[in-house]
């Protein structure tokens, strides 16, 4: 059986997942509705695929291994390796919005690997969508991108992922998606490989099973994996080490299936090797060359792990110590490779990721299994480089309606922003700026309010540049509570008129416990918990009814972005909370006079 050896690559909310949802159920290897590729309940929740999945289909005598891959730039590095182990890819493009930054990060890999995208133009039934427009654009990025003329000779399939509808021109009615998986089996090469010859494979993906321990997804260039077999395992760092195969999976469908033995060509999971990183080989004996290393983008931003201290420590979770903490970091790197943990310090865990996204998913994932914890500000890897003190930079591609470009040109012009490109589509302005990392850090929720919540910002990371000077990030200050106990209206409705509140009425705080924002740019010391004072003479306004604002929720995402240099952010199962390091205001008072 010949097998076809695919990644389907995007930018975020593009339809990747609803494409391959499609494949899977018009092929038969789903037959409930409501199974997905996105298996993770963070998945299902944001409507974005976070984790990298393999599945399998079979069309025409054909085995078609399809990896979905991430579309957010946080999780580039899971892209990356995926791109290594597969014959091509399939480029899905939004038929109205047209190439995204992630498509030109995840399509630049693509092309410099020699691979030659088939291009689906999705959500063609959009009311403006503009497939021309789209596939005109799409040529110019692979223009832009120094693709070779082979490569420029594209195929393109239009398609309705939601619908299950591909069809190969737009006159054309379309049925189902049959002229997509046509089109693969047409353009795209059977994986090749000898399985007479002697073993060579590369991990490109990991798993985690709580009885096999780590599992190790493999493509299979030469030979063959039996169960059973004893094979060679050949380390980045040089060392070579043995072990044997316990368990050996293919893929059918969503779901993995147990085999005994896999050939050359096929992507498969086994077990057997705990030690196993991305990017070694797997061979027959130590004489065989080792495969070319894949490698993984480094973290740009970093913050503290601590144990939860506050007053309020304790009530929500059921893992609160510091050790309980480390073996859950230690796991997670088990298979999320693009984060790196220091667990030098007894007193906080150092981690390290990719952006603010990244490390909220994580974050979300330990509050949902009932972890307690407190994080500090992130802050940015600065490294230097050949001498010079350098730090992330980001391409940030921003729509919003043209009447409110200029507030956003402004404020990204604060953070040390320049623009590189300026294009007006209809009634929206597309903007390209170049940023450091620091000056984007707790933008995107200043950036709803500037647009209207009418903007889309999207950005990638080009890489280290020279650093720029100081960025003033924040203009308010916190609203922090000075006693303990249950907030009340009357109080919060004075509150409100010096800031933005976080917290609503019978809300319990804690001395130390950020409840809101004061607009004048200083920290203010303020008691949620002040109640009227009540007395036998009647005064006008006496009966009128309090009138509060909505508080503005503070989720993990937001919290980052919002946490200033001398706060933690508090999460438990139940709650989010910013809070001051120190807690009473002399605590307070002292660091700052250390400073």
């Amino acid at each position: 059986m010949e097998i076809r050896n695919i990644a389907i690559i995007a930018h975020v909310d593009h339809g990747k997942t609803t494409i391959t949802d499609a494949l899977m159920k018009q092929t038969g290897m789903v037959t409930d509705e409501n199974v997905s590729m996105d298996v993770n309940a963070l998945e299902k929740e944001r409507g974005i695929t976070i984790y990298s999945k393999n599945a399998s289909l079979f069309y025409k005598d054909t085995k078609i291994n399809i990896v979905d891959t991430p579309g957010h730039a946080d999780f580039g590095s899971e892209v990356e390796r995926v791109l290594r182990s597969i014959d091509s890819v399939l480029l899905v493009v939004d038929a109205q919005e047209g190439p995204m930054p992630q498509t030109r990060f995840v399509l630049k890999k693509s092309l410099e690997l020699g691979l030659k995208p088939i291009v689906i133009l999705n959500k063609i039934d959009k009311p403006a969508a503009d497939p021309d427009m789209a596939q005109e654009k799409v040529f110019e990025l692979f223009l832009d991108l120094g693709a070779n003329d082979e490569q420029l000779d594209f195929t393109t399939v239009y398609a309705i992922g939601r619908d299950g509808v591909a069809k190969l021109n737009m006159e054309d009615a379309g049925e189902n998606m049959n002229p997509l998986l046509d089109t693969i089996l047409e353009k795209i090469p059977p994986a090749g490989g000898d399985s007479s010859a002697k073993l060579v494979a590369q991990p490109f993906n990991l798993g985690y099973d709580n009885f096999l321990g780590r599992l190790a997804v493999v493509r299979i260039y030469e030979g063959i994996i039996k169960t059973g077999q004893s094979i060679t395992l050949k380390k980045i760092n040089g060392e070579t080490t043995t072990g044997r195969v316990t368990k050996l999976f293919t893929f059918r469908g969503v779901t993995r299936e147990e085999v005994d033995e896999a050939q050359a060509g096929d992507i498969v999971m086994l077990a057997g090797f705990p030690d196993v990183e991305i990017g070694e080989t797997f061979c027959d004996d130590p004489s065989q060359e080792a495969l070319p290393v894949i490698t993984i983008d480094e973290p740009t931003i970093t913050l503290r792990f601590l144990v939860n201290d506050s007053p309020f420590a304790g009530r929500e979770g059921k893992f609160v110590t510091g050790k309980q903490i480390r073996e859950r970091l230690e796991k997670e790197l088990e298979i999320n490779k693009g984060l790196k943990v220091d667990f030098s310090t007894s007193e906080y865990f150092s981690v390290s990721g990719r952006g603010e996204l990244h490390i909220a998913v994580l974050l979300e994932n330990m509050r949902r299994e009932g972890f307690e914890i407190q994080v500090s500000q992130p802050q940015v890897i600065i490294k230097e480089i050949d001498g010079v003190k350098s730090e992330p930079f980001e391409e940030v591609t921003i729509d919003v309606p043209s009447e409110l470009s200029g507030g956003v040109i402004e404020t990204l012009g604060k953070r040390k922003g320049i623009m590189t490109d300026m294009q007006s589509i209809g009634t929206q302005t597309r903007m390209l700026f170049e940023i450091p990392t620091r000056g984007l850090l707790g933008y995107r929720g200043q950036f709803v309010v500037d647009t209207k919540g009418e903007g889309i910002l999207c950005s990638q990371v080009i890489g280290f540049k020279p650093y720029v000077g100081e960025i003033k990030r924040k203009e308010v200050g916190s609203m922090v509570s000075m006693t303990t106990g249950k907030s009340l209206g009357f109080s919060l409705a004075n509150l409100q008129e010096r800031g933005v509140l976080y917290i609503k009425p019978a809300t319990e705080v804690y001395e130390g416990m950020v409840i809101g924002n004061v607009t004048r740019g200083n920290d203010m010391a303020v008691n949620p918990t002040k109640g009227k004072q009540l007395s036998n003479m009647r005064s006008s306004g006496a009966d009128e009814a309090i009138q509060l604002i909505p508080p503005v929720t503070i989720s993990i995402e937001r919290g980052l972005e919002i946490i200033n240099e001398d706060e933690y952010l508090e999460i438990t199962p139940e709650s989010v909370r910013l809070r001051k390091q120190g807690l009473s205001e002399n605590e307070r008072n002292k660091s700052s006079r250390k400073k």
